[in-house]
């Protein structure tokens, strides 16, 4: 699991093999089933997760009881949810879609990352910055695209999920019924 995290961080910054021992001691490897929780709602916050293999999902539930999907975390992706920075309880559900392999880490191993590698301060404030851009976009789109807008954007931000997660999932992530869906697929395959 570490080596996919050290190539997924060699792709931002060098990393010295030295450095790369002392960050192999700031993440914790986690083997999670298919179904089983890394975190419900209520719960504190306390990591910070980068799936080596697998995938998670992050969601809400509404007082209605429906789920709500706001992001997919294929492989080499990371995941949380930023109120481990304040320990707050969280609001999401992360859960595993597939058996998968994870490394967490806490606020506190981050800072010592930071701290001990500038190059890694600079990679995760650039990171967080991504982040809040495309949560911007997403409530854009949600405001303002077309469902089959938000579908095809879905096809380029997530192409390897299309045949691993369930199409309700999919269509909970766009904010719309499976039926449209549906009908947006049944659409897009007679115009090839």
């Amino acid at each position: 699991m570490h080596e996919k995290l050290r190539s997924f961080l060699e792709r931002q910054f060098p990393i010295t093999d030295e450095q790369f021992e002392f960050i192999k001691t700031l993440f914790i490897p986690k083997k999670v089933r298919k179904g089983e929780f890394l975190l419900r709602e209520g719960e504190p916050s306390r990591y910070s997760v980068f799936v080596a293999s697998g995938c998670l999902r992050t969601y809400t539930i509404d007082d209605g009881g429906k789920e709500h999907i706001l992001q997919f975390s294929p492989e080499n992706w990371w995941t949380g949810d930023m109120s481990f920075t304040s320990n707050v309880p969280s609001r999401f559900f992360i859960e595993a879609l597939e058996d998968s392999e994870v490394l967490l880490t806490e606020l506190s191993s981050i800072q010592k990352l930071n701290k001990c590698i500038p190059e890694s301060a600079a990679y995760y404030q650039a990171a967080l910055q991504k982040s809040m851009e495309a949560k911007t976009q997403r409530i854009v789109s949600a405001l303002s695209a077309t469902a089959e807008e938000r579908y095809n954007d879905f096809l380029k931000k997530y192409p390897s999920l299309v045949q691993r997660v369930p199409q309700h999932m999919i269509a909970s992530y766009l904010g719309i019924s499976p039926e449209t869906l549906s009908r947006i697929r049944k659409q897009q395959s007679q115009k090839r």
